[in-house]
């Protein structure tokens, strides 16, 4: 982990790159605060700050358009900034194979690293009515215009494609259901902890964050088994009859004309970082899951997952 920094601070030290000093770098969070790709941020800052070397990270906010215009500004104004990063997760990809991005495709810019997986669950208020997974189906096949679902982005999105996915498993027609479109998962925590909404389709680290404090209830999580620390009591869809497992991916790419000198070198620190027991603790506190990926690989890995989520929008006919 000491050597960690003097990695990143090199990032200006080579060749004719014109290279921001590590004390300069930046990691923006495409969404409001509060939210899952807020923690992928902090988890990035929190790993890579705070060694001998003095470097720091900042955190900045650019929501809009679930994640698109953080997308499109650093690909058409900032594409060469070298110590700029920005996060993403499987909804990222899941917006970019619907086309929310414009024409926009995963070769636009440069994936870094993946620092973890999440999965998705299915949360309510801790004073909701709705005790299992199975109180919340029957409500809404019976009276579905009565239930608020909070997702974050509109139709099409992750959280509401987990919802809809699991509505049609359970056979319930998804058209029926009722969603509100919110900014970020932040945002969609805020609004249930108000009643504005009653249900969150959202992502096992936000919840980890909510059920520690006690506000939520996970009734269901969408992975192959039980999660271990503060959800190790939510039992998994797949227990409760439903065989719905959605994984996530969480990490941070770069501009598209980042010197190829500097993307590499951070690609090198987030493989030294990542290699470290240090990271595996920091990573689990945030509530995700062993998934370390760089460079080529992660970028290979990012084109597949960006046509399997095409596929699977095609199922509800939301590309075409």
């Amino acid at each position: 982990m000491k050597k960690i920094l003097h990695l990143i601070a090199g990032l200006a030290l080579c060749g004719a790159a014109s290279a921001a000093p590590a004390a300069d770098a930046e990691c923006i969070v495409p969404s409001k605060p509060g939210g899952a790709m807020d923690l992928t941020c902090k988890l990035a800052l929190k790993a890579l700050q705070g060694q001998p070397g003095g470097g720091t990270m900042r955190l900045s906010y650019l929501p809009g358009g679930i994640g698109a215009v953080a997308w499109h500004s650093l690909v058409s104004q900032r594409s060469g900034e070298a110590n700029t990063l920005v996060a993403f997760s499987g909804g990222s990809l899941l917006n970019l194979a619907q086309g929310k991005f414009g024409k926009a495709t995963a070769g636009d810019v440069r994936w870094v690293a993946a620092l973890g997986a999440d999965y998705g669950m299915i949360a309510v208020r801790s004073d909701s009515q709705y005790k299992t997974l199975a109180d919340l189906l029957d409500a809404l096949k019976r009276h579905p215009q009565k239930v608020l679902i909070g997702v974050s982005g509109t139709i099409g999105s992750q959280d509401w494609l987990k919802m809809a996915l699991l509505a049609k498993l359970a056979g319930i027609d998804p058209k029926v259901l009722r969603f509100v479109a919110l900014e970020g998962g932040g945002e969609a925590f805020t609004a249930m902890d108000a009643n504005f909404v009653q249900v969150v389709p959202g992502d096992a680290s936000e919840a980890t964050l909510y059920s520690a404090a006690g506000k939520v209830r996970v009734l269901a999580v969408l992975s192959e088994k039980r999660l271990p620390g503060v959800l190790a009591n939510a039992p998994t869809a797949r227990e409760q009859g439903i065989d719905l497992v959605w994984p996530i991916i969480r990490g941070v790419w770069m501009g598209p004309k980042v010197p190829e000198a500097d993307y590499q070198r951070w690609v090198h620190a987030f493989e030294q970082m990542e290699a470290t027991p240090e990271f595996a603790q920091m990573r689990a506190a945030y509530g995700l899951y062993p998934f370390s990926m760089t460079g080529a690989a992660l970028t290979g890995y990012v084109k597949k997952a960006v046509d399997d989520y095409h596929r699977q929008a095609t199922q509800f006919k939301l590309v075409r």
